[in-house]
């Protein structure tokens, strides 16, 4: 990806984390998909419902594209000051089974994409 383009997603990716961590005090990986354009949210609620195996699946983009994605939103994150926090996703069914993100199901990414980024702790003070 040339950096003219890195800089428009890095734009897109920023703007959406920060809107998430204002809304609901987190920004997800999703955020970051649904920000590019290459999630719909109807094709996320349908990985969410466990209808399609992995999230991958539904994401238009090559991998590469994505792992750039993911890239950005990492970094963005880190400059932002915002503090990693694994989180498990299930699906919206009955059995809640636990939802995989990716085609080879990999640890490590399956664990940059369930981490949510949250602001940091405010420092405590003595009274």
């Amino acid at each position: 990806m040339n950096p003219q383009n890195e800089a428009k997603l890095w734009h897109k990716i920023a703007t959406a984390g920060s809107a998430a961590v204002d809304k609901n005090g987190y920004a997800t990986a999703i955020d970051a998909l649904l920000a590019t354009g290459w999630l719909q949210p109807d094709k996320a609620e349908d990985w969410r419902r466990g209808r399609v195996p992995y999230l991958e699946q539904v994401t238009v983009a090559s991998l590469g594209k994505i792992s750039t994605a993911m890239r950005v939103f990492r970094k963005w994150a880190v400059s932002a000051g915002l503090r990693p926090s694994e989180t498990v996703y299930v699906s919206w069914t009955k059995d809640r089974r636990k939802l995989r993100f990716s085609k080879s199901g990999k640890p490590e990414i399956e664990r940059a994409y369930s981490t949510h980024w949250l602001p940091p702790k405010p420092s405590q003070t003595t009274k």
